[in-house]
């Protein structure tokens, strides 16, 4: 529990700031994920539950007046954020954070995919320090965000974990995943909690088993930024914005997984949460890594997890050689090594 009020200017100084990280990358998305994530952060403003009815004309009105405010925030600078009587760089993270500990709150800014800034408060859940050399903050209800909330993020050697935000991300899962009903991996997720008997427990439910997915792969980003040096982050601020960042994160993401995710879900092997990595692969992370969807198939067959770890082996093993090809790449053309990084990738694929 929060021990004492915030500070009106503290969340007004961050919403701010994410009004502004929202007037210049809100429109980043498809015309069909904008507005589906538009509506449910009106849904997430207003404080309604997740099988409230949302009137599209109360929406459309909050979205045009919202675009509007966009409009007047694009061109300003970051404001500073206001704790009390002193002021912090917007960005500075680790000040902003001792300054509210009498608070028992938790605030990131951070750049995230495409050098997008972001930034969120929320109130702080636990601490811990899985691993030397660093920190994960799970934080609760969220007092401020952008449109973007991503439900984990690595900054430095500080984690930040976010119950709530995952919680939606799940959320919208299950809503996109509707639409068809596809019978897949996410279904066979899906199936193992109550949602079409109790949404929110659910949810609930949902969100406690991927919360140590979700720990497990930021650990793991943890140990490949230890791994890869400061060149990886260099690398990608010269592929913002190509497909060559795609691949080259996606990488990363394998190489996490391999490390960290994937060994956990062998050793605990939990349906659920195997059936909810397999499906929440993105159409990149498959196409290069075909060799997880047969053992992901095999251990459909006979539930024995064993091909789970053998994949994790390899896979850590040529995802951190490829890795290390890339940023090697890098230094060697610098910007313009885009191409050749792509070109890399697509004849790597595991």
């Amino acid at each position: 529990m929060v021990t004492s009020i915030p500070p009106e200017s503290l969340i007004d100084s961050v919403r701010h700031n994410c009004h502004i990280a929202d007037a210049r990358h809100g429109a980043d998305y498809g015309m069909c994920t904008y507005l589906m994530k538009m509506r449910e952060f009106y849904r997430w403003e207003r404080g309604l539950p997740f099988d409230a009815h949302l009137s599209k004309d109360e929406v459309g009105d909050w979205l045009v007046a919202r675009e509007a405010l966009w409009g007047d925030v694009a061109e300003q600078d970051f404001a500073s954020v206001r704790v009390g009587e002193r002021h912090f760089d917007a960005f500075d993270s680790q000040a902003i954070n001792a300054a509210l500990e009498p608070f028992r709150l938790v605030y990131s800014a951070g750049l995230v995919h495409g050098a997008r800034p972001h930034f969120f408060l929320a109130e702080l859940e636990a601490r811990e320090k899985p691993v030397d050399g660093f920190e994960l903050w799970l934080s609760g209800r969220e007092l401020v965000r952008c449109l973007n909330a991503p439900p984990a993020m690595n900054v430095g050697k500080t984690i930040f974990l976010r119950r709530e935000s995952l919680r939606r991300y799940l959320w919208e899962k299950l809503e996109s995943w509707r639409w068809s009903r596809p019978r897949n991996a996410l279904a066979r997720a899906l199936a193992c909690y109550p949602f079409d008997d109790d949404v929110e427990t659910a949810l609930d439910r949902m969100t406690d088993n991927e919360l140590a997915a979700a720990r497990e792969h930021e650990i793991g980003e943890y140990l490949a930024g230890q791994r890869l040096g400061w060149r990886w982050n260099d690398m990608l601020l010269d592929l913002a914005h190509t497909p060559a960042e795609l691949m080259a994160r996606a990488v990363r993401d394998h190489l996490a997984d391999c490390t960290r995710t994937l060994p956990m879900l062998a050793a605990t092997n939990r349906a659920a949460s195997i059936h909810f990595f397999a499906g929440n692969l993105s159409a990149m992370r498959r196409q290069l890594f075909p060799a997880f969807d047969a053992a992901y198939r095999q251990w459909l067959v006979d539930n024995e997890p064993e091909p789970l770890r053998e994949i994790a082996g390899r896979g850590a093993r040529h995802f951190a050689a490829l890795a290390a090809d890339l940023v090697a790449l890098h230094r060697a053309h610098g910007p313009t090594a885009a191409g050749r990084i792509a070109e890399r990738v697509r004849a790597n694929s595991l």
